[in-house]
């Protein structure tokens, strides 16, 4: 046992940091009651604070935090039994969780966060609370941290997280990694949730934004976890590169006053080479693999895109091929604009344009990639008119002030 006030506090916040996920899975792994496991461990948090500091941090803290955790759901349990308010699901809790005597923790507390983000992820969950659920069971966000992130209000959020805790427990969604033959149909919603989530941190480049820029650092380590937990799955590994290539360029995407940088522009020596490389060593291990699939192919795209610091230049024609194969992969309209910016880098600005005029544009119509993809090879064609008509709509359709400076800045140009 180790004492002191600080030396207690910090050792509660390693552990919240390491192990928070960890502990709420193995919580509620059996009863799959996300939200009593929750309680149940925010009032052991609360114990420790309050005895560590006197007596010492155990040896093994993340066991001392089950034991208390168990109490508190014991504890409960007897005070709404006291209250005839008790309900099934704290009967079973309370049943599973005194199966074993508190002395009998064990050392080494079994791993069941896969197991937690595949009932996070689960079909019968909202889309849309996926990657939130994952954020605040695995990481322990906040619900008002989340809500900033995602553009929600927090008592919104709150009830969101809330039902899709409700449902976990009430549909009986179970915490088990799917079967080697269903594994590949269920983890794409792992993987689409712990992007979604990485995303809503990419949304802030500047790094202003506290909460959105830890929600892109949590969402890698969230990759992290399903790449060490499941090494042989190549999407796994795939989604992991992709993150890290996008978060090596972050330095680069804003100039030292703020303004928006594009990719073709920003300054290579800028770029985090060590993200570089371990984006690429799990590249080549997934490749090993041969089981392609989209994060792949666009960590692939990044990593062509990356040549320019070799190279002085980025690898057009493997980034047609690989938009080629993402598109016949997807069908995306997403993919299908990249692909013709990429075009008109090596066939020219006509063949990129008739790339995208093939596209219906009702689909794109209030899609701001679309307009400024299209603004930009139509000036290249020498249509200035049209292309200052096509930059006015990608302006007034961006949000971000720096980017909307930024193509209001190309349209000034185009008389020159």
């Amino acid at each position: 046992m180790t004492g002191g006030g600080e030396t207690a506090k910090a050792a509660a916040e390693a552990v919240a940091r390491r192990s928070y996920g960890k502990l709420v899975a193995f919580l509620a792994a059996r009863t799959r009651d996300v939200a009593a496991a929750e309680d149940a461990l925010a009032e052991a948090f609360a114990s420790a604070l309050a005895h560590w500091p006197t007596r010492g941090v155990p040896d093994n803290p993340e066991a001392w935090l089950i034991a208390a955790a168990k109490r508190k759901a014991i504890d409960a349990h007897r005070a709404a039994r006291r209250g005839e308010k008790a309900v099934p699901h704290l009967a079973l809790m309370t049943e599973e969780l005194a199966t074993a005597s508190l002395g009998e923790i064990p050392a080494e507390i079994p791993d069941e966060r896969l197991k937690l983000l595949f009932a996070c992820a689960h079909p019968a969950i909202d889309e849309a609370v996926r990657a939130p659920l994952m954020l605040q069971t695995v990481l322990g966000f906040d619900a008002a941290a989340i809500a900033s992130a995602f553009l929600v209000s927090p008592a919104a959020m709150s009830q969101r997280l809330v039902r899709a805790k409700s449902k976990i427990r009430e549909s009986g969604i179970p915490f088990r990694v799917p079967e080697r033959e269903d594994l590949r149909e269920r983890l794409p919603f792992v993987l689409d949730a712990i992007y979604a989530a990485y995303a809503e941190g990419w949304s802030d480049p500047m790094g202003t934004d506290a909460s959105a820029r830890a929600m892109a650092g949590e969402a890698i380590w969230l990759g992290r976890l399903v790449a060490v937990l499941l090494p042989d799955e190549a999407e796994a590994l795939g989604l992991l590169a992709l993150m890290l290539h996008s978060e090596a360029r972050r330095a680069a995407r804003r100039d030292t006053s703020g303004e928006f940088v594009p990719l073709s522009e920003q300054d290579t020596g800028l770029w985090d080479g060590a993200m570089m490389r371990e984006a690429e060593t799990l590249l080549r291990r997934a490749a090993a693999l041969n089981a392609i699939g989209r994060f792949q192919l666009e960590a692939a795209v990044q990593s062509a895109h990356a040549v320019r610091a070799l190279k002085g230049g980025a690898d057009w024609a493997a980034i047609v091929t690989l938009y080629d194969a993402l598109w016949a992969m997807t069908g995306s309209s997403v993919i299908a604009i990249n692909r013709a910016v990429a075009l008109a880098e090596t066939q020219g600005a006509e063949a990129g344009l008739a790339a995208l005029d093939a596209q219906d544009p009702r689909t794109l119509s209030q899609y701001q990639p679309y307009w400024s993809a299209r603004a930009h090879l139509l000036a290249k064609c020498g249509a200035v008119a049209e292309a200052g008509m096509a930059y006015d709509r990608a302006i007034g359709l961006e949000i971000d002030p720096a980017v909307r400076r930024f193509l209001q800045g190309k349209k000034a140009r185009l008389a020159h």
